[in-house]
């Protein structure tokens, strides 16, 4: 039978839109190492110390990627005010894909829509693949993906592959930063901006107890606590 867009729906309903727990779990079981040595494995650290939640960086990823509103491939998240005026703070918190080394959304994938690209370690999506069941959706444990209204395909943060990587240029998101908050480069090259970063901070990496390795490190404010 084909593997066609409207099967796929009516056959993953039932299965997709349970709960969150159910499905996390499923997706752990299922995991497998999917990242092998490439000649590049990008990754990034964003340092929660210096964001000072502008979103300079979700407006650039917005324009670079042709993001619609209504969704996004990046957020910034405040937290709740801590102190009392005047002395009133707050921490923020990067929200956006993760790419995973051993990712549950490429996992779930029944048509290699989604998958990690061996040349760079990014985790992708091709478009012309995915046929809507949302699967990905539902196993990413990161919850940052989403269907692009106007493709009606799976998308999220891409690293920028398509557009500044394609073009010789970093992530739109680090170079719109106007604190240096973001760093992005090769985890394999041992002398890389980003390996110095990660071995001179205190860093983490949420949800790791999944197994999913993620490539997006951050550098942990000391004001807030750590998100899982």
């Amino acid at each position: 039978m084909a593997c066609s867009r409207r099967n796929l729906l009516i056959g993953a309903g039932a299965v997709i839109f349970t709960t969150g727990v159910s499905k996390v779990a499923i997706a752990k079981k299922s995991l497998v190492a999917t990242q092998e040595d490439g000649d590049k494995r990008y990754g990034m650290v964003f340092d929660e110390t210096a964001c000072i939640g502008c979103t300079a960086c979700t407006d650039a990823c917005r324009e670079t990627n042709n993001v619609p509103e209504g969704v996004s491939r990046l957020k910034i998240e405040r937290s709740a005010p801590m102190g009392e005026y005047p002395d009133v703070d707050y921490t923020f918190s990067r929200i956006s894909c993760q790419h995973c080394d051993n990712a549950p959304c490429v996992t779930v994938c029944p048509t290699g829509a989604s998958y990690v690209d061996l040349k760079t370690g990014i985790v992708d999506v091709h478009g012309d693949k995915c046929v809507g069941c949302g699967y990905c959706l539902a196993a990413c444990p990161y919850q940052v993906r989403f269907f692009h209204p106007e493709t009606k395909s799976a998308d999220k943060c891409n690293f920028c592959r398509d557009t500044n990587l394609k073009a010789g240029k970093l992530p739109a998101c680090v170079e719109s930063c106007p604190t240096n908050a973001l760093t992005f480069g090769d985890l394999n090259d041992p002398t890389s901006e980003i390996n110095k970063v990660i071995a001179s901070n205190a860093v983490y990496r949420s949800k790791v107890e999944l197994g999913t390795e993620p490539k997006l490190y951050k550098v942990a404010d000391t004001k807030g606590e750590i998100k899982r």
